[in-house]
């Protein structure tokens, strides 16, 4: 099984779209039925049936922008809040604009949303100032329902093909070179649109159980796009604002503030004591975390002990059935019951996510990055905080530029000597006897994500860093080999691991500033707006190294008042916000 073959086969489409998650589904419908005559390729390295971050469900909708609840002016001025100013907001007011008939277009696919007695949207709060947090009580039928509707627009679906590299030509984006993940034959896909849609890089920390794949994100989720991105020379936004989440200690699962906070549960201290106003997930918020810890009255825990017992049943039939089934037998084996005693919480392993976060490929409005003709949606593009509706929505947004983009172009040519050489790169660990197997590579990798780039970040910890992440690349380059072709994607993988270290490493160190809390929080140095009030765009080099500019944030959509800037900062017990929910 997973015999090493050799072949190469070329293909053509109009829009290729890689990730068959959340985005890239979405983007494939719309550019699909907005030009029926267009050849529309979905892949993905798994089997998009169950593929991505959402492939068991989800448990709700973390930022609707819901008529009634919220207004787009509203949610666009809570982002760019949380976001401590950085952010280019035409791309959130958009999002927030259009949310909403994608919602509705869910539901008409079968997905199924919270409503009330009357029939209306049952939407709750958890954010700091508005109210976008909409259930889902059969979460699960998620994937089910949205490839349904792929089959049902004969999308052309090639499953088990990793994509590599990006091709460009012309100025402008030619394909992607793919390889097989059972057979490691090679294809190459040319293309007059391509559309990213492949997640965070949730295997960037190595979670404190040392398992590889016990990730928070999902962990077939290693980076791919952020690294095809940066070696196709497009433009990534932001990346030392890295993704860090409250989660449940050893079960590394969320802490489900969306769920368990409207119904009454909280973020605790060693004493029972809220210490935090506000549980949505922000940098600010895993400051006031870590602080407590580093103040004595951890662990911090999540508090449900105090509810009533038909609520935490509630509780339990959502966060234990929906999205992460493990979840009820983690509990059962650890002998914890909501009932009885608080969950212990501990802070999660590093990674790049826009969903939580704001670093990302960076694009506009539309989708758009840097490379013409090249899109980027869901966790990997910049757009900040935008969560599994925002894949969605801005997977729509790809597809309906790309299938214009499309309308007005040919392929454009690109040099053959690239495909040789990405194959000569992608099979030299097949032609090594001995060596290095990929897991070796990827732990040690992490491992020195985890010692020295974790926050508080420390100038002379990364720079011992970068040193060490070049002495894994030579062991990478010179040493690693595998014995099969499964083993081979887990080494391309590796690789983007590395990738992803090294760009972390040097966007943190590029960023001279404390921001977005403990996301960035540089020990020494003080936030600094007067000389870092901008996006940091990190590309590549013409020596291959990460290069660095400053990028001007656009002119706000939604004015933010002074006294509202520092809201996200005024979230522990006892600390007053002047931001009013609009």
């Amino acid at each position: 099984m997973d015999e090493i073959l050799d072949g190469l086969t070329q293909i053509d489409c109009d829009i290729l779209v890689i990730g068959g998650g959340t985005a890239g589904p979405m983007a494939a419908l719309k550019a699909k039925r907005k030009n029926p005559e267009a050849n529309v390729v979905l892949l993905d390295k798994a089997n998009v049936k169950r593929s991505g971050a959402i492939s068991m469900g989800m448990d709700g909708l973390n930022n609707s922008v819901i008529p009634g609840y919220a207004t787009p002016e509203q949610y666009t001025k809570e982002i760019t809040i949380a976001n401590d100013g950085i952010c280019d907001q035409a791309a959130v007011y958009r999002y927030a604009q259009e949310c909403y008939g994608i919602i509705q277009e869910l539901d008409s696919f079968g997905i199924r949303f919270q409503k009330d007695q009357n029939g209306e949207y049952d939407v709750k709060k958890v954010h700091h100032i508005g109210t976008y947090v909409l259930p889902m009580p059969n979460g699960d039928t998620v994937k089910k329902a949205l490839y349904r509707q792929l089959r049902k627009a004969r999308i052309n679906i090639i499953n088990r093909f990793m994509a590599t590299r990006l091709l460009t030509g012309e100025g402008r984006v030619a394909g992607a070179i793919c390889v097989n993940t059972r057979s490691a034959e090679f294809l190459v896909v040319r293309a007059k649109a391509v559309i990213m849609g492949l997640g965070a890089a949730g295997r960037l920390g190595l979670p404190t159980s040392g398992y590889l794949y016990g990730t928070y994100e999902n962990a077939s989720n290693s980076g791919e796009g952020y690294a095809m991105a940066y070696h196709a020379g497009a433009g990534l936004a932001n990346l030392e604002c890295y993704q860090i989440n409250p989660l449940i200690k050893d079960y590394n699962g969320p802490a489900c503030a969306y769920v368990a906070g409207p119904m009454g549960g909280y973020t605790a201290n060693a004493s029972g004591e809220r210490f935090i106003e506000c549980d949505y997930w922000s940098g600010q918020m895993m400051q006031e975390f870590y602080d407590e810890l580093q103040g004595g009255k951890g662990p911090v825990y999540l508090k449900l002990n105090h509810l009533a017992e038909e609520t935490i049943s509630e509780i339990e039939r959502v966060l234990h059935i929906v999205e992460r089934p493990t979840r009820g037998h983690f509990h059962e084996g650890r002998g914890t019951d909501y009932r009885k005693q608080m969950i212990e919480m501990h802070i999660s392993e590093i990674g790049f996510c826009s969903g939580h976060s704001a670093s990302g490929v960076f694009v506009d409005e539309h989708a758009r990055t840097t490379i013409p003709g090249l899109y980027a949606a869901g966790d990997m593009a910049n757009v900040p905080h935008n969560y599994m509706l925002g894949a969605f929505t801005n997977g729509a947004f790809a597809g309906l530029d790309a299938a214009d983009f499309v309308a007005n172009v040919d392929f454009a040519a690109f040099d053959k000597g690239e495909v040789d050489a990405e194959r000569a790169r992608v099979m030299a660990p097949t032609k090594r006897d001995d060596g290095v197997p990929p897991n070796q590579i990827e732990y040690k990798t992490r491992r020195l994500v985890n010692d020295y780039l974790q926050p508080p970040k420390v100038t002379a910890k990364m720079e011992l860093a970068q040193q060490r992440f070049e002495e894994v690349r030579d062991d990478m380059q010179h040493g690693m080999y595998v014995r099969d072709a499964h083993e081979l994607m887990r080494a391309l993988e590796a690789s983007t691991i590395l990738d992803c270290a090294e760009m972390a490493a040097a966007a943190s160190m590029y960023r001279t500033e404390s921001r977005w809390g403990l996301y960035h929080n540089r020990v020494e140095y003080e936030r600094d707006d007067e000389n870092w009030f901008c996006h940091t765009m990190l590309t590549k080099g013409e020596d291959g190294k990460p290069a660095h500019e400053k990028q001007d944030v656009k002119p706000y959509i939604v004015e933010i008042a002074e006294d509202e800037k520092d809201a996200y900062y005024k979230q522990r017990v006892g600390a007053t916000s002047s931001v009013a929910a609009e």
